[in-house]
């Protein structure tokens, strides 16, 4: 068992514009994105320790669709699941999406995957330029369940509890769900993971199975509280 009080992956995530080679004029861009297909490689054990998600994956669940870039925040009492994985990936957007800004339409992200878990008090919002759409569902008795849920993030925060873990393992070996990431990058899997006050600022995610029990949706001021 391994358990982490609190962490932030966002303090632990490779700079994007600081790669440690000096700029190429008018070549700014494509060194960023270089910097980020590097920084994928070597994702370090703090930025890959406790969340859930998955996106670039080569697996049952590999998302082939490109993100918008703009980016939703989902919160939770408490993560519960069996089957857990985690590595870094890249998220690619359309050719010339207005959201791409200067890393040419990528993302570096961390790739968490839940096999089976529930999530209680679930809260998802997006903010859509002055107004949020906010999804709040899983409340009281009936928490939110999951199948092959992954999630796209950069920043995750919580308090989390592992059984089972398996720290630097290869991505591709992964075994724990049906998820398996690229040779040669850094991962870790677990046979169960426990999270409390959840925290994730994520890209993009996927599921085999979303059940949603008392679904709101609604237009606010504010999102998802941190």
């Amino acid at each position: 068992m391994a358990s982490s009080p609190d962490f932030s992956s966002a303090g632990n995530t490779p700079e994007h514009d600081a790669s440690g080679s000096p700029e190429v004029p008018g070549a700014s861009g494509r060194g960023r994105v270089r910097a980020r297909r590097a920084a994928m490689m070597a994702v370090p054990a703090t930025l890959v320790a406790a969340g859930l998600a998955v996106l670039t994956a080569q697996g049952a669940l590999g998302v082939q669709f490109a993100i918008s870039g703009m980016p939703f925040v989902v919160t939770a009492d408490k993560l519960e699941g069996t089957g857990f994985e985690q590595f870094g990936a890249l998220d690619n957007m359309i050719e010339d999406s207005p959201n791409q800004g200067d890393t040419g339409g990528q993302e570096l992200v961390v790739t968490s995957v839940v096999k089976n878990g529930t999530l209680t008090n679930l809260c998802q919002s997006v903010d859509l330029g002055g107004i949020q759409l906010v999804l709040t569902a899983g409340g009281g008795a009936k928490p939110v369940g999951v199948t092959n849920l992954a999630i796209d993030s950069d920043d995750i925060k919580g308090n989390a509890t592992f059984n089972g873990i398996e720290i630097g393992r290869d991505a591709s070996t992964f075994d724990k769900a049906d998820v398996q990431g690229p040779k040669g990058v850094y991962g870790q899997q677990a046979d169960k993971v426990v999270i409390t006050d959840l925290y994730q600022h994520n890209y993009a995610a996927t599921a085999a199975v979303f059940k949603l029990p008392n679904l709101h949706m609604r237009f606010d001021g504010d999102g998802c509280p941190r």
